[in-house]
């Protein structure tokens, strides 16, 4: 079917948004809202929105004009009869939806496609009472709806082929990216975004790092675009923390999916983020107020390490290769002995491990140790892990040389000294940053074993949708399966969490040593 005529029901933030890439396409888009004169306080705030726009040349006046005059705002549901799609965007509740769209069916013909913005509820579901449940499908869209190139496509049980053919054609002709997904729990980005919060929210509760730290390794050491605090604080706990629930019970108690109790608190005390101006940050304004996140070490974060010498173990040859010319590039001595001496600082390039546990791997004596993460971009910022009885000259040695006090550093395009930050954690299973992106690569992973979406499709929406330095399927491949995989064995092996069991997407590829995208003929099909 070629859409030129649709309908939007619900002219609140996401319902406007949609009529404005349809209107903006060429499409005439009818407005209705339920609530009286909802749909013209629409259409004239996009109006002074475009208006705006227009004034700093985004549009020209052709443009701004041509696409005013498809937008039309009815007061009479019936008006719709004679359209070809019909997208609703009114609250999340099973109930209204349901009814709304058994009056839809009293109205349009049976060849409209009724489609539905629903980002938690099912589809099938929703079209449960239709007479026609094959011409329903899930159309979801994200926030802000002009900007986010995406949109998920999802059939319900009984949504026909075409159906869904129309409408990925449709977003396409809108400027966006269709998707299609299974008609599951999250689809694929609310899906796909489970893991960010729910281990950046696990790792806080272990006392590993504050909020804020981890919100600065994720963000500039793993280059995600905000960190998880940030993230919570402007979606709004009263969103995300239901999500959570939701996912998590909707898979029956899935470990991958736990949420944790302290946002379940923040709900109750009403810390809800940016919008009541505290969550996890203050805000003033909406602003964020930036605290002072210093801290009182108890050591000199001014070492002198011109005689340093360090001992390096590393669990993959490439880290201890860049550790090496790292430190012979700043003229640190190494110690290349098969044991170290005992005033060597130890140096251990470790995956999925703690301090302690690695300590013994290499059969060193933890109180000299301090463990560096090598997943993430050095020239960004540095996590550093001591064990719980490392020294406290030798957790200096290493701040210094690879911290905030840092003099050595010679890796700008001038070659000029350059201080990168650092963060000192408390001993973890793993680090910061890879047990969080271990876990969005094993959940994307997953949901292409469950063949919700096909690979390309799940790494352009988490990508696309949740503004991820890369999908989760490319992830692993950038970073290396066999590295992930690494991660997931030995955190779920020292903590028999089965939150973090390998996808045997992601077990076998990786023991292959192909791409993650590698996908399989479907033999019971």
């Amino acid at each position: 079917m070629t859409v030129n005529t649709l309908a939007i029901i619900g002219t609140g933030i996401m319902g406007m948004g949609i009529a404005q890439i349809a209107a903006q396409a060429g499409i005439q888009v009818l407005l209705f809202d339920a609530k009286a004169g909802a749909a013209e306080q629409g259409r004239q705030s996009l109006q002074a929105t475009l208006e705006k726009l227009t004034a700093k040349g985004k549009f020209n006046d052709e443009q701004l004009q041509s696409t005013l005059a498809n937008l039309t705002v009815i007061e009479n549901i019936a008006k719709i009869a004679e359209v070809d799609v019909v997208i609703e965007a009114i609250v999340e509740n099973l109930e209204i939806k349901q009814q709304l769209f058994k009056q839809l069916e009293s109205i349009v013909p049976a060849e409209t496609i009724l489609a539905t913005n629903t980002s938690s509820l099912a589809v099938t579901a929703i079209a449960s009472d239709c007479e026609h449940p094959e011409r329903v499908a899930g159309f979801h869209f994200f926030n802000p709806v002009p900007l986010m190139k995406i949109v998920e496509v999802i059939p319900g049980i009984s949504t026909k082929q075409s159906v869904v053919e129309t409408l990925t054609t449709l977003a396409k002709r809108m400027g966006h990216l269709g998707v299609v997904a299974k008609d599951t729990p999250g689809f694929i980005v609310n899906h796909g975004g489970r893991a960010y919060g729910t281990e950046a929210l696990k790792i806080l509760g272990e006392g590993v790092a504050s909020f804020e730290d981890i919100d600065l390794i994720l963000r500039e050491g793993a280059g995600f675009r905000m960190g998880p605090f940030e993230l919570l604080d402007l979606t709004g706990i009263d969103v995300s923390h239901p999500v959570m629930e939701s996912v998590y019970n909707q898979y029956y108690s899935e470990p991958r999916y736990r949420p944790h109790p302290l946002t379940r608190q923040m709900l109750i005390g009403k810390k809800l983020g940016r919008k009541v101006g505290e969550g996890f940050y203050k805000y003033k304004g909406g602003q964020k107020v930036v605290a002072d996140t210093s801290k009182q070490l108890p050591f000199k974060t001014d070492s002198d390490i011109s005689n340093l010498s360090v001992w390096i173990g590393a669990d993959l040859v490439e880290d201890k290769k860049q550790l090496v010319d790292y430190l012979n590039a700043n003229g640190i001595n190494i110690d290349d002995n098969d044991k170290p001496n005992p005033d060597s600082l130890i140096l251990l390039a470790i995956y999925g491990d703690d301090t302690t546990n690695a300590a013994i791997r290499y059969q060193v004596n933890p109180k000299q140790a301090v463990a560096i993460d090598m997943l993430t971009d050095l020239s960004k910022h540095r996590t550093l892990m001591p064990s719980i009885v490392t020294q406290d000259n030798f957790i200096a040695q290493a701040y210094a040389l690879f911290g905030r006090s840092n003099k050595f550093d010679k890796s700008s395009d001038e070659g000029s000294n350059v201080a990168i930050d650092a963060t000192l954690i408390t001993e973890s299973t793993g680090f910061v940053a890879q047990r969080v992106i271990a876990m969005v690569i094993n959940l994307g992973c997953d949901i292409a074993m469950q063949g919700i979406a096909t690979p390309k499709d799940i790494d352009n929406a988490v990508k696309l949708g949740l503004g991820y330095p890369y999908g989760p399927i490319s992830w692993g491949d950038e970073l290396g399966a066999q590295r992930i995989l690494l991660i997931l064995e030995r955190i779920h092996g020292l903590t028999g969490d089965p939150r973090y069991r390998p996808s045997p997407w992601l077990q076998r590829r990786a023991t292959l040593g192909v791409s993650l995208f590698t996908q399989q003929n479907n033999y019971s099909s």
